[in-house]
């Protein structure tokens, strides 16, 4: 609990460094050139396609029918773009993290072992190559399970508890992989994840919590609906501040565990390897010596 704390309030602090909100507007850059020709080039075309699927379901047809009828038929008219965005969030959720990993991760890493853990020796555990391959393989798990938990996200209560358990868990693997791939020999990071696993998690559910709200500003009504192209920079940046930090508590709270890992191995060697002085027992004592010859 100590080290999770500790590693919140200084990601936290860290989150405010002028630097670290420049590397914050980076994810930003790229991520809103592929959101404007997106919306450029296939926002009406994905509206159509959601009001004919729409369309074709009866039950939803009567029903949106009967609200038209009793005065709320821009209701139809609001449905089709929210459910464009909701389906679209997260695909920028999960490009978000890709362009933080691949872009934000080393520097804030950096960043960290340069202020507090330059004394840790390198093991070098992972290659950039490994950790490409790692983040690439956990997203497309990641991907998979949002498609087959797809159809739980229509129920209240799961809405809101699957896509951070997915998101969380992704930032997890990603993240302490990142963190760790050049201080912690593969047999550490191995060890760090049984002994710390339970806490990681949390971390990472708790940021992919953090990482939802944004969707909720732009579910919020109708006029975030039609402001879509203004929102999707505001909520991306939020995103890669969300990241940044994520990003850093993971940091802080992997390195710290690594730094106490070795000193418990260190504390281990050196006891084991100090001999214990020999006592003379009372029989020995009172042992009568022999003359020389």
């Amino acid at each position: 609990m100590r080290l999770f704390l500790d590693s919140f309030w200084r990601a936290l602090a860290y989150c405010l460094m002028p630097r670290v909100i420049t590397l914050s507007l980076l994810p930003l850059a790229m991520l809103l050139v592929l959101s404007v020709s997106w919306g450029y080039f296939y926002w009406a075309p994905t509206q159509e396609w959601v009001r004919e699927m729409l369309a074709s379901w009866q039950v939803l047809q009567s029903m949106l029918d009967w609200l038209q009828d009793n005065g709320a038929g821009e209701l139809q008219a609001v449905m089709v773009p929210l459910v464009v965005i909701f389906a679209i969030t997260p695909a920028l959720v999960v490009v978000s993290l890709l362009a933080v990993s691949l872009m934000m991760t080393p520097a804030l890493v950096n960043l960290v072992v340069h202020r507090r853990f330059e004394h840790l020796a390198l093991k070098h555990g992972g290659t950039n190559l490994t950790s490409l391959a790692w983040t690439l393989g956990s997203t497309v798990i990641a991907l998979l399970a949002m498609l087959i938990s797809l159809p739980l996200w229509v129920v209240p209560p799961l809405m809101f508890i699957v896509p951070p358990l997915i998101w969380g868990w992704l930032s997890y693997r990603i993240m302490v992989y990142d963190a760790l791939m050049s201080h912690a020999s593969r047999d550490e990071r191995l060890a760090l994840g049984r002994k710390h696993r339970v806490w990681l998690l949390l971390i990472g559910v708790l940021t992919g919590y953090m990482g939802a709200l944004p969707s909720l500003v732009w579910a919020s009504g109708a006029l975030f609906a039609a402001a879509f192209l203004v929102l999707i920079p505001l909520a991306i940046w939020i995103y890669a501040l969300v990241f940044a930090f994520t990003s850093l508590w993971f940091a802080h709270y992997s390195l710290g565990a690594l730094e106490a890992l070795r000193a418990e191995s260190d504390t281990v060697v050196m006891g084991a390897s100090v001999p214990l002085p020999t006592v003379a027992s009372a029989d020995d004592s009172h042992t009568p010596q022999l003359p020389s010859a």
